[in-house]
């Protein structure tokens, strides 16, 4: 008789133990998910510190030049496109220098060939918009695109990420 109310204990105790660990695992899941959030997307898109602040000045002068490269217009960033039709992102960007754009897909510089065509246009002295067309686009055309202005001062960078899908008509 005695034996069985220890086994009894012994069970409810690791029974115990073992839901206060799921409990802690969940809590601990649901705390980091919620830091994810309160992070906005401008900040950790050009780079800048959680607390928008550099801790020296000179990387707040050079971060924050107001002749620094700047993205005033670009794509959207999730882009699904149809097999065969032509796929287009915009660059737009400012800047003393007038900033060059570079352009990139899964971090590799590309250039213009048979089917990728790269447009770029002056507007003004310190302004450069840039566009690149894939005509027709393939199931390789699929990854993430990134646009990059610099000049002297600074860089800027957005990124587009593409899919593909499949039209039935």
């Amino acid at each position: 008789m005695q034996r069985s109310r220890l086994t009894t204990n012994v069970t409810v105790y690791v029974c115990i133990v073992i839901l206060l660990l799921v409990s802690i695992a969940i809590d601990d899941v649901e705390a980091r998910r919620g830091r994810a959030r309160g992070r906005t997307k401008s900040r950790m898109q050009i780079g800048l510190p959680i607390t928008g602040k550099y801790r020296d000045p000179e990387s707040d002068q050079y971060y924050n030049n107001n002749n620094g490269a700047k993205i005033t217009l670009a794509s959207h960033f999730d882009y699904e496109y149809v097999l065969g039709h032509k796929i287009a992102f915009l660059c737009v960007a400012r800047g003393t220098p007038r900033p060059t754009i570079t352009w990139f897909k899964d971090g590799v510089e590309i250039f213009s060939h048979l089917y990728l065509h790269v447009h770029e246009w002056y507007i003004g002295k310190d302004k450069v918009k840039s566009k690149i067309e894939i005509d027709p686009a393939t199931q390789m055309d699929a990854g993430v695109y990134e646009c990059t202005a610099d000049n002297m001062y600074s860089i800027d960078r957005r990124s587009f990420k593409t899919d593909f899908s499949i039209a039935f008509d």
